[in-house]
């Protein structure tokens, strides 16, 4: 097989062949050895022998340090997933903990992260459960994710867009959170590379275009600094440039709206020094050499970034007289800049590659132990999303409790984010906040390093209100969650005047108790009437939706029940002769029986959708038009011209394969990209849009006006479902309806 072989690799090959005892060296030849018999006559989209894409994967994590398990795990991480091999004969072969780790990363490898919203969710957690078991299992995906990257050149365009933006949405945010910088810039690189094209070659181009000179200056500014330095008696044990990466150059772009030419800090110099407090010390020596740039000082050494990231930052003018951004730091706080958690195993005191069991439980996982704490508080799938996003990517805003304790928000939390990331009874009985020793308002942006104090009163609560400036999805869903409770009764009383109004108060007390409603709450996944009543009184569920259940549910029970019968159980309003099919009609291959054979349309005025109430209005020489039996048109029309129909329940495939017209109208908070994430939610529910406006104020909340196409009632009902249950959603009604 002609595969190049690298040198590290070789060498435990000869000296497992040698007859050599060490047991890391025997682990890592003999899975090669394994998965070149395994892969032996599979070849990769570039033609070259399939080994050489596990070879690389334990190259990258013997470059981090990884123990012979990580290695082993690398090489043998496709074997389940491509061959005839099973995890157990791992487990036999390689041991436990090879097992382990390569059952993991062939988990990771079948989760789809472009899925729906609640099969995302469910990927996410499997995830973060893998990590927090054994945080290598992400690092072993990490490498496979990066050689996968640097041969995507191979693949159709539809598939490296897919791989793409995963790796840029999902992974390379990940190896930013672990801190293994050596991995984030290039899978962002990559992904750039495939996502934008035109964009990227044209920054190459032009950072290419100025490397001599950058290069030049770079020389001129280090050999001012290394005099200065040793003259302050400082050894440096490193002094070198350091260029700002593609996609890190066209997000400034983007992010503050300038042209290449703005952009100044393309390159930087980092100085490497042995101690802490040298580093301070160096810090001013720079400063004395250069003048300081105002505000572009940062002490990433006091205060550590959440994937504890440390490091002093500080922007000057260069001799040139143009920008030059300079990073201070120790040798070893460089390894934890390159390599993150790696550093932990790569460079510890022994000088020892082996490997630490590093989980969640390490301090330096506290977001990931976060997400899984609030796993089991937030059952509802786009609130645990909006969850990773926050925690995923990286904190911008660090304060301090009273008692001097750091805690790291999203960029523009307020104090109400502050009091729930504290603690969940802080945030409930939030009354007031104190920065920096001064009363200031709940809606205020925090900034770094300010001193946050909550006041709480126990007879105090946020005010639905604080939705509005809310920051961090914890603090928008606690809040929704403690309004349902402290509110609970008055929306048990709004969803029984709902139904009640709809059904008549005839019998309506026993309908509650009865058989079918119950069924109802069960299929719901309520635990008690009152909870069915409360979430249709907030909003959470339709009245359409229970009514609908009801007739199931009564249906099911009384299978020879007439259907004028079933009427007078749910006393609706609606007369019988609407309600009966009658028995000459067949189902056929029509979606309305009644109307076989007949020209009809859907009425403008109401629009009814499958699943609800509908009657028939016979034209002059425009056939039958289909109205909701509520429809306050029906009330002018001469009993003569009504014909009674329904939808053909017997016909389902025909039924769900037509669309229906229906406008909605959403109010929301305005911020960017709200519509897109409204659009994303009609995706996921393969909803076609026909038409879209969108109206802002900067004193009213957004409105959204839709036109999109329906196949049921039971479509939309889960539509507007999902969409209330987005944080920025203030209503969502249906247009030219009986109920709008």
């Amino acid at each position: 097989m002609d595969i190049k072989i690298p040198l590290w690799l070789q060498n435990s090959l000869d000296k497992s062949l040698a007859g050599s005892n060490q047991t890391e060296d025997k682990l890592i030849a003999e899975s090669f050895k394994f998965a070149c018999q395994l892969h032996e006559g599979q070849y990769r989209k570039s033609g070259e022998p399939y080994i050489c894409h596990p070879i690389a994967v334990a190259s990258l994590l013997q470059d981090l340090g990884g123990s012979a398990a990580m290695i082993a795990a690398g090489s043998l991480h496709d074997v389940v997933e491509d061959t005839e091999v099973t995890i157990e004969e791992i487990e036999t072969l390689f041991g436990e903990e090879v097992k382990q780790l390569v059952e993991g990363v062939t988990k990771l490898s079948k989760i789809n992260f472009k899925s729906k919203t609640e099969g995302q969710a469910e990927n996410f957690r499997r995830m973060f459960l893998a990590m927090a078991m054994d945080i290598r299992v992400i690092v072993v995906k990490l490498a496979d994710r990066l050689h996968n990257m640097r041969t995507l050149e191979h693949l159709s365009d539809t598939k490296r867009h897919h791989i793409a933006l995963e790796t840029k949405e999902i992974f390379a945010p990940l190896a930013n959170r672990l801190g293994i910088w050596h991995f984030k810039w290039e899978l962002e690189d990559l992904s750039f590379k495939y996502l934008e094209p035109e964009a990227y070659r044209k920054i190459q181009t032009l950072v290419a275009e100025k490397r001599g000179v950058r290069e030049e200056r770079l020389q001129q500014a280090s050999k001012t600094l290394l005099s200065r330095l040793e003259k302050a008696g400082i050894h440096c044990l490193d002094l070198s440039g350091r260029p700002k990466h593609l996609y890190s150059i066209y997000q400034k772009m983007q992010s503050q709206n300038k042209e290449f030419h703005e952009i100044y800090d393309l390159a930087a110099l980092r100085i490497i020094v042995k101690a802490k407090d040298e580093c301070y010390r160096a810090l001013a020596v720079v400063h004395d050499a250069f003048l300081p740039i105002p505000g572009r000082f940062k002490d990433y050494i006091g205060l550590p970034k959440a994937n504890q990231y440390q490091s002093l930052h500080t922007g000057v003018i260069g001799p040139w007289g143009g920008h030059l951004e300079i990073q201070i730091r120790t040798i070893e706080m460089h390894h934890i800049a390159e390599y993150g958690i790696a550093a932990h195993w790569k460079y510890k005191e022994t000088g020892s590659s082996h490997n630490t069991n590093l989980t969640a439980a390490d301090e330096t996982f506290t977001w990931l132990r976060h997400l899984l704490e609030w796993e089991n508080d937030l059952k509802d799938a786009q609130e645990y999303l909006d969850s990773v996003k926050d925690n995923l990517f990286e904190s911008d805003v660090y304060v301090f409790t009273p008692k001097g304790d750091l805690v790291d928000l999203k960029a523009g939390s307020t104090p109400i984010d502050f009091a729930y990331r504290i603690h969940t009874e802080i945030g409930n009985h939030c009354a007031g906040a104190k920065a920096n020793g001064r009363i200031v308002p709940l809606s205020t942006s925090l900034r770094n390093g300010d001193i946050v104090e909550i006041i709480t009163q126990k007879s105090s609560q946020p005010s639905i209100d604080c939705l509005n400036f809310a920051k961090t999805s914890l603090a928008r869903n606690r809040i929704r969650q403690l309004y349902k409770r402290t509110h609970r009764e008055e929306n048990i009383a709004r969803g029984k005047d709902a139904i009640e109004k709809a059904c008549g108060k005839k019998g309506f007390e026993n309908l509650l108790k009865s058989r079918a409603m119950q069924t109802v709450v069960e299929k719901s996944n309520y635990h008690s009437v009152d909870d069915l009543l409360a979430a249709l009184g907030h909003g959470e569920i339709t009245l359409n939706f229970v009514l609908n259940r009801l007739r199931e549910g009564i249906k099911s029970q009384q299978p020879l029940t007439s259907e004028s019968e079933i009427v007078d159980s749910l006393a609706c309003p609606v007369t019988k002769s609407r309600e009966i099919i009658p028995s000459g009609f067949q189902s056929g291959n029509s979606t309305i029986l009644g109307v076989e054979g007949l020209m009809h349309h859907p009425a403008g005025c109401c629009n009814p959708i499958p699943g609800e109430p509908i009657i028939g209005v016979v034209t002059r020489g425009k056939g039958i038009r289909i109205h909701h039996q509520e429809c306050q048109n029906i009330e002018v029309v001469k009993c003569d011209r009504l014909i009674p129909i329904s939808w053909n329940i017997d016909n389902d495939n025909n039924v769900g394969f037509h669309t229906y017209p229906v406008r909605i109208q959403i109010k929301t908070l305005d911020r960017v990209g709200v519509l897109k994430d409204i659009l994303a939610r009609l995706s996921d529910h393969s909803i076609n849009v026909r038409h879209a406006n969108v109206k802002t104020s900067l004193t009213k909340p957004a409105q959204i006006d839709l036109e999109i196409e329906i196949s049921s009632c039971t479509q939309l009902e889960q539509l507007f479902s999902q969409i209330k249950k987005m944080s920025d959603v203030i209503n969502i009604r249906r247009l030219g309806h009986v109920n709008s």
